[in-house]
Formats: C-alpha cells, structure tokens, sequence
C-alpha cells in the first residue's frame, strides 16, 4: 500500500469512512490537533526518560496517554465514533492531581511556563493540549463530538500542567512565580 494517495495535493483528504473534506475543515483541524499534540508529549516522554530522576510512573502516563489520543484521534475523524473508558480515564487523572497536588508546594500565584528541559516540555504540551481542546470545541459547535473527549483534554492540561510542576520541583527547578506590573 502506497503512503501517499494524491488526494493532499487538491487541498483535501477522506475521513474514517471515506467522505473527502478540505484540509482546512474543523474537523481535520481538530484530529489535526491532537496528532502533533501526541507528538509533543514524545517529544517530552524523551526528556523525562533522559532525566535523572528516572520518574517510570511518569513515562508510563504519558504513553498511556498518547494510546488515548490515537482514539480520540480516530474518534474525531469518523463522525459516528465513540471513545470507550475516557470518563474511568478522566477519573484517574483527577487522582494524579490530588495527589500530586498534596506532594507539591502550595500554589498562590500563577506560574511562568518554565524550569529544566521536562517542566518546560510538559508546559508546552499543555499549550498544545489547551489548543487541541479549543479545536475540538469548535468542531462539537458545527457537528457532532463525543462530549466526554472535551471532558477528557480539559482534565488533560491540567493534569500536564500538575507533570511540569512535578518534574521541576524533582529537579530542584525552580518555578518562576507571575508578576504583575
């Protein structure tokens, strides 16, 4: 089989089901998203396996949740899609954060995006997650989307925001507190 099908070259490609739509619709936008943010959290799996710290429990999640974002991926390319076990998955998240939140300095003020090499690639991908998720939103505001995925990225950038600080405050990175002029 072939990798390329030339379909790209006009500006357009075919979904799940073979319905061909522009590059540009909401909906290849929104798959779109989530594929590189797949990509940044193995850009960021990396660091986190270079770290000294060694944090497996870390690696673990995060390739846990790159297996989720290919099914939400393939979910948002076919239209009639679900995605199974995203409300059990967003539940675990929740429990990452509560403890991580008990582990971890208390939080007065915001934070810069920043700290070692890992905090900072985890606070990219929660940028990246956050923009996935307004694509997705504005793709459930024209068609149909499985409303649990909205659930699930929301919990997610939060959840990779709860890893930036954890992977800093491991390294003795110290976070760089928001301050107002």
């Amino acid at each position: 089989m072939s990798i390329y099908t030339r379909t790209g070259d006009k500006g357009k490609t075919r979904l799940y089901q073979g319905k061909t739509v522009s590059k540009a619709s909401p909906r290849v936008e929104a798959y779109g998203s989530v594929d590189e943010l797949n990509s940044a959290i193995g850009v960021a799996i990396i660091e986190v396996k270079s770290s000294k710290l060694k944090v497996q429990s870390l690696e673990r999640e995060l390739t846990a949740i790159q297996n989720d974002l290919f099914e939400i991926g393939g979910a948002l390319a076919n239209p009639r899609s679900k995605v199974h076990g995203l409300n059990s998955r967003v539940a675990q998240f929740e429990k990452i954060i509560d403890d991580l939140t008990k582990r971890l300095p208390e939080l007065s003020n915001f934070v810069l995006p920043g700290g070692g090499r890992a905090g900072s690639l985890l606070h990219l991908t929660r940028t990246v997650c956050r923009r996935a998720e307004r694509r997705i939103v504005e793709l459930s505001q024209r068609e149909r989307v499985d409303s649990s995925i909205i659930i699930y990225m929301n919990r997610l950038s939060d959840l990779l925001f709860m890893f930036a600080r954890f992977i800093n405050f491991k390294e003795k990175k110290k976070e760089i507190l928001w301050k107002s002029r």
